[in-house]
């Protein structure tokens, strides 16, 4: 039995839905967010710097909802499809992500993961080493400035979900459409309801943090998850499934505290392994498949170290940073320099060696 086969094997029983396993994750997420979102305004008239803090806990919690959305989009949090598809679109309203069209988006994610030929969908914009060097200097500018930290993470969250997510991409579906319209319409009723209740200035206030926080977070966790130095990307023609999942997701281990807020999702190789395992049988799934134990493993010290990596290396197989892909850019070109004058040298000594040889065969044809 191969490899492959093993895996899906020793994988396959956490391939189910547990119904009250997720209604209990239900109930041990949404009540905690909301009660922690109402603690936030209400502690505005005491300090901002406890709003603070009951709006980062509430925005763990919305993380965790996100998590559950995401089980919906897959499928996997319910067995009834509708019971999904209503799940993931109220959450998606909470989230404000649009569920079909990230579902739609999201999928493509998974089948392409770690594909060079399949980038530029669900997944954050990556060059190769040649590619940036062959890259305009207008591109080379954008680039930069998307894989900045600061923007990464400090605009990513707006301009991605407050702006991104509002619109449809081109040829998107009659059914990814509409949900899209249901969910910004949706999304704009709430917070009109909101503002009406408290205020536009306590909305501001409390929920700008929470969202900040929330989306800032997810954007590391997907960041990290494959975004790591040996991580794996290979052509169409190399490319496989498994090892996409197994060496190009990484098993992101973080205290027990925050994989109870990240829904699991630190175990993100087994999900790209298996999308149809809910994030509560994750970990459980880990433990039953012992090769997944050689998972690139990343701790949440060391996955700071990711923020340096910026650039795919096609030919070491592996990430680099700017300053590393330029200097092997300056490496490559001097290589390249020397060829050229090795070949030239060679050009050039050819001709001087030709007469010689028609001299020899003149001789003896004469001599014949």
């Amino acid at each position: 039995m191969s490899q492959t086969k093993q895996l899906r094997k020793m994988i396959a029983p956490f391939e189910q839905n547990n119904q009250s396993a997720s209604i209990r994750q239900l109930l041990n997420t949404l009540p905690p967010f909301l009660l922690l979102w109402l603690a936030a305004y209400a502690s505005l008239q005491v300090s901002y710097a406890l709003t603070l803090l009951f709006a980062a806990l509430s925005a763990g919690f919305l993380i965790r909802s996100f998590i559950i959305f995401h089980d919906c989009c897959h499928g996997s949090f319910f067995r009834n499809r509708r019971a999904n598809d209503i799940i993931g679109t109220i959450l998606g309203i909470m989230t404000m992500f649009p569920y079909e069209q990230w579902k739609h988006s999201h999928n493509i994610h998974h089948a392409g993961s770690g594909n060079l030929e399949k980038r530029g969908t669900g997944d954050m914009w990556l060059l190769t080493v040649r590619e940036y060097e062959e890259a305009s200097t207008w591109t080379k500018i954008r680039y930069r400035i998307y894989r900045n930290p600061l923007v990464l993470f400090g605009i990513g969250p707006f301009a991605l979900v407050v702006l991104g997510y509002r619109f449809n991409a081109k040829g998107a579906r009659r059914k990814e459409r509409m949900n899209t319209y249901l969910t910004n319409v949706s999304i704009v009723v709430l917070f009109a309801l909101v503002i009406w209740a408290i205020g536009w200035q306590a909305f501001l206030l409390v929920h700008v943090p929470v969202f900040w926080i929330s989306g800032a977070a997810g954007i590391w966790l997907f960041y990290v998850q494959h975004q790591f130095e040996d991580s794996y990307f290979e052509h169409q023609e190399d490319w496989d499934y498994v090892k996409a999942a197994v060496e190009g997701s990484s098993f992101y281990k973080l205290p027990s505290w925050m994989q109870f807020l990240t829904g699991n999702i630190g175990f993100h190789h087994v999900h790209h392994l298996s999308p149809r395992v809910p994030n509560y049988y994750l970990q459980q799934a880990h433990e039953a498949a012992p090769p997944l134990a050689h998972a690139t493993t990343i701790t949440l010290g060391a996955s700071l170290q990711s923020l340096r990596f910026n650039l795919w290396d096609d030919e070491r197989r592996q990430f680099v940073s700017f300053r590393e892909g330029i200097r092997r850019i300056a490496e490559g070109r001097q290589s390249d320099k020397s060829d050229g004058q090795n070949a030239d040298k060679a050009s050039q000594a050819q001709p001087n060696s030709q007469p010689i040889v028609l001299k020899t065969n003149d001789k003896a044809a004469s001599g014949s």
